[in-house]
């Protein structure tokens, strides 16, 4: 006769996270047939302390720059005759895609715009409706709000159409935007199947890409119910990496902590907080040069940025590049009238430390254009 031995409480916990994980997967899966990359995750801390933190994944070298931009620009939505005008209301420090457009940013209120990928996006036909290009949308928020609640209320009134194009590399430009504020407010936009969707509230901290975000949250309770502590979802796909992410940023300290506080610049729970949610980005990374076969949208971290909305420093961290640096809003010329400039990072360039005075005048790029049928 052979004896069996009684399941043991971690046998059982591991045999719910591996069904789990094949369901997730299936789910995953048909929702989604090639996964994507790029990760967002806003930290709560005490003292008013909120930080978002995101990863740019993607399949080449983007030819990322930074950009200062000052207020009262004039813009336009790059969409043709019928697109939004405006004079920038805040200044804005923001990195680049192929210089075509605004990725990823912080203006001078702590409003922070994430652009990440979502292959399911779905942007309607204008149809006389004001158009506005998909390169200036996180822009045009940046430029515009103070905060989340702002934001929202304008863009839930849908004063314009986001139309898409095509990327320099000819991939085509389906994203979903992120915001948050200093109050530790979110939101998320995504257009599926032609209608704006918004998920807005302090509870959205975390944002990876495909599917879209209500089977994310959907997808990411199955692993709230085991419990980060003892199993973790591994690979780089999306629904594994929104799980990673949603566990290590509220289980890293919410306070001051007095055996990481010593290591950190200037011992401040400020650095210690930024320098949490930069081991949490890198944490759901994909390591550089890495592919998945069967899948070549699963593509390597090119870089992450850390924002500190409460005191407003905005942090550079490249994956190709040996330092990471930052640029304190407050060390840059955001007023009306001030030049436009830029942070060159193309080509290998390396920078340590504060770089805001390494920032040199410079013709701002064009937004990628939109040609409507």
């Amino acid at each position: 006769m052979v004896q069996t031995r009684p399941e043991s409480r971690i046998s059982r916990i591991r045999r719910r996270a591996l069904a789990a994980t094949v369901l997730a997967g299936a789910l995953a899966s048909a929702l989604a047939p090639v996964a994507q990359a790029c990760t967002r995750a806003v930290y709560l801390g005490s003292d008013g302390v909120v930080i978002t933190g995101r990863s740019m994944d993607w399949m080449e070298d983007m030819r990322t720059n930074l950009w200062a931009f000052p207020a009262g620009m004039a813009r336009d939505g790059a969409a043709g005759a019928n697109t939004p005008k405006w004079v920038s209301k805040y200044g804005s420090v923001i990195a680049s895609g192929y210089d075509v457009g605004s990725a990823d940013g912080m203006n001078e209120k702590g409003l922070v715009a994430n652009l990440l990928y979502l292959a399911e996006s779905e942007y309607a036909k204008p149809n006389g409706k004001p158009a506005l290009s998909i390169s200036v949308w996180a822009q045009y928020v940046l430029d515009n709000f103070a905060t989340v609640a702002e934001a929202v209320t304008a863009l839930s009134a849908e004063p314009f159409v986001v139309v898409t194009a095509n990327l320099p590399n000819g991939s085509g430009a389906q994203l979903h935007l992120a915001i948050s504020d200093p109050s530790g407010d979110s939101a998320i936009f995504e257009y599926l199947g032609g209608k704006l969707v918004v998920h807005h509230g302090r509870q959205y901290q975390v944002m990876t890409n495909s599917p879209s975000y209500d089977q994310q949250l959907a997808l990411n309770a199955y692993w709230q119910d085991i419990g980060g502590t003892v199993f973790l979802p591994g690979t780089n796909r999306a629904a594994d990496r929104f799980a990673r992410a949603s566990f290590f940023i509220k289980a890293i300290p919410a306070k001051a902590a007095p055996e990481i506080l010593s290591a950190v610049p200037d011992q401040t729970y400020a650095n210690q907080a930024v320098a949490s949610v930069a081991s949490v980005m890198r944490s759901v990374s994909v390591p550089l040069g890495l592919s998945t076969p069967g899948e070549p949208n699963i593509a390597s971290t090119l870089w992450r940025t850390v924002s500190d909305q409460k005191d407003k420093v905005y942090f550079f961290d490249s994956a190709t590049s040996p330092n990471t640096f930052w640029v304190p809003i407050a060390d840059l010329d955001l007023k009306v009238g001030a030049p436009v400039k830029k942070l060159d990072l193309t080509g290998g360039k390396v920078y340590g430390g504060n770089a805001a005075a390494r920032f040199v005048p410079a013709q701002p790029f064009t937004f990628l254009p939109v040609k409507l049928d």
